[in-house]
């Protein structure tokens, strides 16, 4: 029987793209932005930049970052040198983890599992942004300039003040915390014998060839774009120098690329396990969307495209607007960031990437 071939896919021109990324800039908190796109089989390959940022500019990947965890959790599993549903208590020990998790008098730190830190769904606050007994956050003050450093001690000190918002795997529950992720990166680091830096850079980035993605480690580097807090750049390097497990990794749009690639294309692990990790619960804040086992996926109402389904955007998010997702439907990722970490220049990210998808026939 003959066989219907299969239309080639058609993308948008360079310049809808340059055009898009400087719609990008022209949002009110977006003082500049990156965005690359590419399609799965190389035929869209494309990168641009408006505002203050250049296309080949070092930035910082904020919780991007946790992607890479991802892969570090994944491979070490697979090396039968951890289990997903291991207690934390057996890789920290529960000098560190006690009273992390107590609800009513009722200590469960050691009810909360591997799974549950990579899946947002132990119940423990974000030390970050969680409000303490004072009803103040730790966020406020560094985002005001008061840069300080946040070793896992601290954190574990700060967590243990804030009350936990759900019992550890509690159905239907999940709660974006980057206290969760602190954790996973000494277990990583206790598992390895290395720090979490180095792991990091044996895994991913020297397999990879990438020469312009490190671990923030250097307070003095001034490489990176500095990230902006509304109207003003926020200089905090002993901050991001000290929370490489749950965002401190510099990057390109064009070596962020390479990486979301790999994660998507088996390099790391049979593309079957991305199925694995598409236990969804919905996060409203920050921002809206669907958290899985160390994955993320973008909310995208069908009102945005009623006519032609966007499909789904599956990847991660930056605290300071970075971004990095693949649509499957049409074999399209993208990088970039828009470079704002009062979440307020999300949505212009948002709209270059339904505009692009929505282009391409």
């Amino acid at each position: 029987m003959p066989t219907t071939a299969t239309a080639p896919r058609t993308y948008p021109s360079d310049e809808f793209l340059a055009t898009t990324v400087q719609r990008m800039a022209r949002s009110g908190a977006v003082h500049g932005a990156i965005l690359c796109v590419e399609s799965g089989d190389g035929t869209l390959s494309w990168r641009g930049a408006a505002g203050n940022l250049r296309s080949d500019q070092r930035y910082f990947i904020a919780s991007v970052t946790k992607m890479i965890v991802t892969v570090v959790v994944l491979r070490l599993r697979d090396q039968g040198r951890i289990s997903l549903d291991d207690p934390m208590q057996r890789y920290l020990g529960a000098g560190l983890t006690r009273g992390l998790h107590v609800v009513d008098g009722v200590d469960r730190s050691d009810q909360i599992t591997v799974r549950h830190l990579i899946s947002n769904t132990s119940g423990l606050t974000d030390y970050f942004f969680g409000k303490g007994p004072d009803g103040r956050n730790a966020g406020d003050a560094l985002l005001q300039g008061n840069d300080e450093a946040w070793p896992l001690e601290r954190i574990v000190e700060r967590a243990r003040t804030l009350r936990p918002r759900f019992l550890p795997g509690q159905r239907g529950k999940v709660h974006y915390s980057d206290t969760n992720y602190e954790l996973l990166g000494r277990i990583i680091e206790t598992v390895t014998g290395a720090s979490i830096a180095d792991v990091f850079d044996e895994f991913v980035f020297r397999p990879l060839g990438l020469r312009d993605t490190y671990a923030f480690r250097d307070e003095s580097d001034t490489t990176p774009a500095p990230m902006y807090y509304r109207d003003r750049p926020l200089h905090i390097p002993k901050y991001i120098a000290s929370v490489t497990a749950e965002g401190g990794v510099v990057s390109t749009a064009a070596e962020v690329m390479v990486f979301l690639k790999a994660f998507f294309d088996g390099t790391f692990f049979p593309p079957r396990t991305i199925d694995e990790l598409k236990h969804w619960n919905r996060i409203y804040f920050p921002g809206q969307f669907d958290f899985g086992i160390g994955l993320e996926r973008q909310w995208l109402p069908w009102f945005m495209s009623p006519f032609k389904p966007l499909g789904e955007l599956l990847g991660f998010w930056g605290q300071s607007g970075a971004f990095a997702f693949h649509n499957p439907q049409r074999d399209l990722f993208f990088t970039g960031t828009v470079n704002q970490l009062s979440g307020f220049g999300h949505g212009a990210a948002v709209s270059a990437m339904v505009r692009v998808m929505k282009a391409t026939g």
